[in-house]
């Protein structure tokens, strides 16, 4: 297959990319200027040249394609609703150039976007509320366009915790506000949980669900079901040498800002599922691991 994907210089597309060629597929990088253009040729695949902002660009990369893997989203929590309202507008476009092909599209979303405090599954019902729920629009209306337009619309929903060399997410984000405040927080014990995953496995994921994966369906890329807070940060302070505390919610505020509402909730998300249906079998290091031997001080 000749497939399309959005975000592939990024720290997973990257990852996507190199899965799908080792596979015998063609890969159509976006590329946005030179630069990424550059680092899609080295990676073997051809540039296309579009932004994310540019729904005719991406239209445009689908419609060159047998199949679109959507990876590329703008991470600016501050303003959260402008990149949702860029993501559908790129769904959209891209949904139309592969109205009455069959051919797949797989969109990246994030199992942040379900209840928290109960184990999650892949047919759990997302969230109407809380910071991540506007994301939850973007496979509504994949799924909508899908039924009505001819396509097979699929949705992988991944962990917030992606882990591999070169991460630049969620724990260097941590590490970071640790460095800054001299200690690692967790809120009250620590019990709360959040799923992981290996970009690696991330990767292997986003092949199965374009070759297999099933018209309206959603794939968790859920290696590790869930890590409790407390051994996450107590693993993270002894890589920096700095104490793991316990801090009230207010405290957690003050010390990690907007990420500390996220931190102090529960995910615990099962991928049972995705893996009998898909025969995915994550099989790389686990976060902890990862953590104590591959990320920087």
């Amino acid at each position: 297959m000749r497939v399309f994907v959005t975000g592939a210089v990024g720290f997973i597309g990257r990852a996507v990319v190199q899965e799908l060629l080792g596979n015998g597929h063609q890969v159509l990088g976006l590329a946005r200027n030179e630069a990424s253009a550059e680092s899609v040729r080295k990676a073997g695949g051809e540039p296309h040249m579009g932004d994310l902002e540019d729904p005719d660009s991406l239209a445009r990369g689908a419609k060159a394609a047998d199949g679109v893997i959507h990876l590329a989203f703008i991470h600016d929590f501050k303003d959260f609703a402008r990149p949702t309202v860029v993501d559908r507008a790129a769904i959209q476009a891209m949904s139309k150039a592969l109205a009455g092909t069959g051919k797949p599209l797989v969109i990246a979303t994030g199992t942040l976007s379900l209840e928290d405090g109960t184990l999650a599954t892949e047919h759990s019902t997302p969230t109407s509320k809380g910071p991540f729920a506007l994301r939850t629009q973007s496979p509504k209306l994949l799924r909508e366009m899908s039924k009505t337009t001819g396509f097979r619309g699929i949705e992988v929903r991944l962990s917030p915790t992606v882990h591999d060399k070169e991460d630049w997410g969620f724990v260097p984000i941590l590490m970071g506000a640790a460095r800054k405040n001299g200690f690692v927080a967790y809120v009250d014990e620590g019990r709360n949980v959040w799923p992981a995953v290996h970009r690696l496995d991330a990767a292997v994921l986003f092949h199965l669900a374009l070759e297999k994966g099933v018209d309206g369906a959603s794939y968790h890329g859920v290696a590790e079901q869930g890590i409790a807070s407390k051994g996450l940060m107590t693993v993270i302070g002894k890589k920096l040498g700095l104490p793991a505390k316990s801090v009230s919610l207010e405290e957690a505020t003050a010390a990690l800002g907007h990420f500390a509402q996220a931190v102090s909730m529960s995910y615990p998300t099962s991928s049972e599922w995705t893996q009998s249906q898909l025969g995915w079998h994550p099989s790389q290091v686990g976060l902890l691991e990862d953590i104590e031997k591959n990320y920087s001080t």
